[in-house]
């Protein structure tokens, strides 16, 4: 499990984030857990801040860029 503030990476997507919660889904009637997780992503010279939310699964520990 990770902790609030833990930098994760999702492997499905590659984003690298800071935890900032916890959620829930419902895949095949059960409660699965997500992490939200803060994302920074640079686009056209432009920094953007977005929140991505994914089971729990594909989120490996990461380290800050």
């Amino acid at each position: 499990m990770f902790n609030i503030g833990d930098y994760v990476l999702n492997q499905k997507t590659g984003h690298l984030g800071k935890v900032i919660g916890y959620g829930h889904q419902i895949m095949n009637n059960v409660y699965t857990t997500t992490l939200k997780v803060l994302v920074a992503e640079a686009r056209n010279s432009q920094k953007k801040e977005l929140v991505v939310e994914d089971v729990i699964s594909v989120w490996t520990q990461g380290s800050p860029a």
